[in-house]
C-alpha cells in the first residue's frame, strides 16, 4: 500500500477522508494504464476477510493491512472491473457475506443535484432520506442527506455498531449519498456528521418517513408507498367539496386527546378512525382539521414544534396507519385538513437545527433567525434549499397521504421582520422595511406550486393582522392562500359574548364590524384550540350569565357563526359545552353528554349543521357583497341585529335575526323582501335544545309597510338570548 493511500486510510479513519470512495471498493492499481485491479474493505472486529468473486464463485482471501479493520487485495492480471461480494469472520469465529456498498456508482443524476441545488426539486422527497432500492439486481437502502459544510457524513444503526467509520457517504456538491446492500425496512439509523470544526453531531434525517416514538429519536427506513388506497371517489370529487360556493365546518382536533384507551392511552390511528367518523357524520362537519401530526418528541407542544417534517408522528401508529386513517375519512366524505408548520422549529440538538454545524436550515443571526415567544429558530426562507425542504414537504403530504388541505400556521409571524420584537431587535428588509422579503416569497411560491400540482386542495392562512389580499391570487398580488382565518371576527365576538347582556348595547360595533371586511378576503371562522389554553377558559365558560344563559349565549353565538358569511371551524369540545379547558394529557370530556342539557346543546350543534348545509343561502356566496344584506344593525338599544343571506339565486334566500339579551321580544318588527308567508326553520332557544321553546313556529304573514329598507314587515317573538333563522314559504 503506498504512502498516499496510508494516508487516505489514516483520513478515513478519522473520518476526513473526503471522498472515502476513492479507497475503498474495487480500483485500479495504475489508473492511468487501468490494469491490475485492487479491492480495498475497512470493517472493525473482523479476523479474516474474502473477495467471492460472483461469476466464478471463486474465493480470494484478503490481506490485513491495518490492524483497525483494513484489508486488500490485489489481481494484478486484470484489466475489467468485475462483480463481488465480501465474507468475513470476526473474532467468535461468525461469518458473513455481503455487497460492497463502495461498489456502486452514483445515483443521485445530474438532473437532481442541478434541481435541489436551485430548489426546484419539488419531489425532493423521492430522492432525499432513506430508500429501499434494488440495484444491479441487489436490494438495499439508499441514503442521501443535505449537509454542505460537513467534513464528513456517514449513515450508522445497529447495522453498523453506530459506527461513523463504517458506512462514510460520497459527496455530491453538498449532498452525501450511500446505497447500502442488504439492508430493509425497518432499520433504525442516523446521520453522524464531522463538522469544520471537528464536532461530532448525531442527526436524524429531516426527510425521515418513520421515526422512533419519544424520548427517542432515531430515524426508521419505512415505504411510504405501501398502503392501497380505497378513496378513488372522493379524489375525483373534492374539488367541489372545498369550492368557495361549498359549505366547509371544520372540526378541529388533536388526535392523542380527543378519546383515550384504557388506563388513558394514546389510541392508534386505526382504533380511532371508526368512532371519529361516525362522530363527525352524525355531526354533519364537512372536514376534520388535525393539530400538526408530523413528529415531534415534546408531547405538550400539540405538534407545534416539528422535528420530523415528513414523518407522521409514531405515538399513534406507523405511516401506514396514518394513511389508512386518512383513507377511512375520504370513503366517508370527510376532508383531511393538515395544521402545517413552516414558520420555525424546535432547537432540539438531534433534528434540524445547526444541522452541519452551521445555521443550514435557519438564519445565523438570532435577530433573523429565532423566535423569542417560542424558544424555536426561524427558517431561511431566502435559501433555495430551504424553500424546496419545505415545498417538498407540503407536496409530500398531499401526494402520499392525500391530504385535502393545509393550514399554514404562525403566518403573521413570517410576514414580519419585527415580530414580537423590540426596536433594535430586528433587522430592516433592503428597503428598510419590516416587511420579510423572503418569506413573502416563499409563501407565494408555495402557493403557487401546491396548487399547481394539486388544484383541488386548499391552503389556509392563519395570519392574525391585516395584511392585505392574503387569500387573493398571486396575479392580484396576494399570496396566494385559499383561505384565512377570520382573527378580527373572533376577537370582536368573544369580547362581545363576554359581557354582561347589560352593556352590549354600548359595544354593538363588535358584533357588526366583522361585515365591513368580511368580503376583502376568503374567511374561515375559527374558534380554535388556541382559545381554550393558557388559563382562557373553554368557549362555555366565556360566556356572560349564569348556567342557562351561558348555554343560551353559546347557542347564540353558533347560530351568528353559521350565518355569518365564511366557512366555519371550531375545536373539539366546543360542541358538547365542555367545561374544562381543553387538557393533552387526556379525553374530552364525553360523560357530559350523559347530561341531558349537554345532549340537547350537542343536539343543537347537530341541527344547525343540518339546516347550515340544507340551504345554499348560507355558504353559496360567502365571499361577495352580494350574498349578504343587513336588515338591521341600529338597534343597539335592544341588541339585535337581522341581515339577509342569499344564495346564487336571489330567491334563495334566509333572514337571520340575534337577540343578544335575556329579554323576550313581543311583536318585534323587521323588514322583509317579499310579500310572502315566512317559516321559522331553525329557533336556537327550542326545548329540544335546552331553550325556553319561545317563537312561534307558526308561519308570519307580512304587512305591506316600507320599513328597514324593505317592502314589507313582519312580527314575531325575539325569544331570549336567541336566533331566528327564517325561509320565504314559495
Amino acid at each position: 500500500m503506498g504512502k498516499e493511500n496510508i494516508k487516505k486510510i489514516q483520513n478515513l479513519m478519522n473520518l476526513e477522508c473526503g471522498d472515502v470512495f476513492s479507497v475503498l471498493g474495487i480500483h485500479y492499481i495504475n489508473e492511468t494504464k487501468r490494469q491490475g485491479l485492487v479491492v480495498r474493505l475497512f470493517l472493525p472486529r473482523i479476523e479474516q476477510a474474502f473477495v467471492i468473486d460472483r461469476k466464478t464463485s471463486k474465493k480470494h482471501k484478503m490481506v490485513q493491512t491495518d490492524e483497525r479493520g483494513f484489508f486488500e487485495i490485489e489481481f494484478k492480471r486484470r484489466k475489467k472491473f468485475f462483480d463481488y461480494k465480501f465474507e468475513v469472520i470476526n473474532f467468535e469465529g461468525h461469518s458473513w457475506q455481503f455487497d460492497d456498498p463502495y461498489h456502486f456508482l452514483p445515483i443521485m443524476g445530474e438532473i437532481d443535484l442541478h434541481l435541489l441545488s436551485e430548489g426546484n426539486h419539488y419531489k425532493s422527497y423521492e430522492i432525499l432520506g432513506a430508500h429501499t432500492k434494488e440495484v444491479n439486481k441487489i436490494t438495499g437502502v439508499y441514503f442521501a442527506v443535505w449537509a454542505p459544510n460537513a467534513k464528513m457524513v456517514s449513515v450508522v444503526g445497529n447495522f453498523n455498531h453506530w459506527d461513523g467509520r463504517i458506512h462514510q457517504m460520497r459527496n455530491m456538491n453538498g449532498f452525501w449519498e450511500i446505497f447500502i446492500p442488504g439492508l430493509i425496512e425497518g432499520e433504525l439509523y442516523k446521520y453522524e456528521i464531522k463538522t469544520q470544526n471537528n464536532q461530532t453531531l448525531l442527526k436524524q434525517d429531516p426527510y425521515s418517513f418513520f421515526i422512533e416514538s419519544a424520548p427517542k429519536t432515531a430515524s426508521i427506513v419505512y415505504n411510504s408507498d405501501k398502503h392501497n388506497w380505497k378513496d378513488e371517489l372522493w379524489m375525483k370529487t373534492r374539488k367541489e367539496k372545498n369550492a368557495l360556493n361549498a359549505p366547509i365546518s371544520i372540526y378541529e382536533l388533536h388526535i392523542g386527546s380527543w378519546k383515550r384507551g384504557e388506563n388513558n392511552r394514546y389510541l392508534s390511528y386505526r382504533e380511532i378512525a371508526d368512532p371519529l367518523v361516525e362522530y363527525i357524520k352524525s355531526m354533519g362537519y364537512t372536514h376534520i382539521e388535525l393539530l400538526p401530526i408530523a413528529e415531534h418528541p415534546f408531547f405538550a407542544s400539540w405538534g407545534y414544534q416539528v422535528t420530523g417534517y415528513f414523518a407522521p408522528t409514531s405515538r399513534y401508529g406507523n405511516p401506514e396507519d396514518f394513511a389508512y386513517f386518512v383513507d377511512i375519512m375520504h370513503q366517508n366524505d370527510i376532508g383531511v385538513i393538515l395544521d402545517w408548520v413552516p414558520a420555525h422549529f424546535p432547537k432540539d440538538e438531534h433534528a434540524l437545527s445547526l444541522f452541519d454545524g452551521t445555521a443550514l436550515y435557519e438564519h445565523s443571526d438570532p435577530r433573523l433567525g429565532e423566535h423569542k415567544d417560542w424558544g424555536t429558530k426561524i427558517f431561511n426562507f431566502g435559501r433555495y434549499e430551504v424553500r424546496n425542504f419545505l415545498i417538498s414537504n407540503a407536496l409530500f403530504w398531499l401526494d402520499k397521504y392525500h391530504i385535502d388541505g393545509l393550514r399554514v400556521d404562525a403566518v403573521a409571524s413570517m410576514l414580519y421582520l419585527d415580530y414580537s420584537r423590540n426596536e433594535g431587535e430586528w433587522i430592516p428588509n433592503k428597503f428598510g422595511g419590516r416587511e420579510n422579503i423572503e418569506a413573502i416569497e416563499f409563501l407565494k411560491r408555495l402557493n403557487e406550486t401546491v396548487y399547481m400540482q394539486f388544484s383541488d386542495i386548499v391552503t389556509i392562512a392563519e395570519e392574525s393582522t391585516s395584511w392585505p389580499s392574503v387569500s387573493k391570487p398571486i396575479y392580484a398580488g396576494g399570496l396566494g392562500f385559499g383561505y384565512k382565518w377570520n382573527m378580527g371576527w373572533m376577537h370582536d365576538i368573544l369580547d362581545y359574548m363576554k359581557q354582561d347582556s347589560i352593556y352590549r348595547k354600548y359595544n354593538q360595533g363588535s358584533l357588526t364590524f366583522s361585515l365591513w371586511y368580511a368580503f376583502s378576503e376568503n374567511f374561515v371562522l375559527a374558534l380554535s384550540h388556541d382559545e381554550v389554553v393558557h388559563g382562557k377558559g373553554s368557549l362555555i365558560e366565556k360566556m356572560s350569565g349564569d348556567t342557562w344563559q351561558k348555554m343560551a349565549n353559546l347557542r347564540l353565538l353558533y347560530t351568528y357563526m353559521f350565518t355569518h358569511p365564511g366557512k366555519k371551524l371550531t375545536f373539539m369540545g366546543m360542541d358538547i359545552a365542555q367545561w374544562r379547558e381543553w387538557n393533552h394529557d387526556r379525553e374530552l370530556d364525553w360523560y357530559q353528554l350523559e347530561e341531558e342539557r349537554y345532549r340537547k346543546f350537542n343536539y343543537f350543534v347537530k341541527d344547525l349543521h343540518r339546516v347550515y348545509k340544507e340551504n345554499p343561502s348560507l355558504f353559496e356566496v360567502d365571499f361577495s357583497h352580494d350574498g349578504f344584506q343587513w336588515i338591521d344593525f341600529n338597534d343597539s338599544d335592544n341588541s339585535i341585529v337581522s341581515y339577509i343571506r342569499k344564495g346564487k339565486d336571489e330567491d334563495n334566500y334566509t333572514i337571520t335575526i340575534l337577540n343578544f339579551t335575556p329579554v323576550v321580544r313581543d311583536s318585534y318588527k323587521i323588514g322583509v323582501p317579499e310579500n310572502c308567508e315566512y317559516e321559522i326553520i331553525f329557533n336556537s332557544d327550542s326545548e329540544y335544545y335546552g331553550g325556553s321553546n319561545i317563537g312561534a313556529p307558526l308561519p308570519l304573514k307580512p304587512v305591506k309597510m316600507f320599513w328597514q329598507e324593505n317592502p314589507y314587515a313582519i312580527e314575531l317573538t325575539l325569544p331570549p338570548l336567541g336566533a331566528l333563522i327564517l325561509k320565504p314559504i314559495k
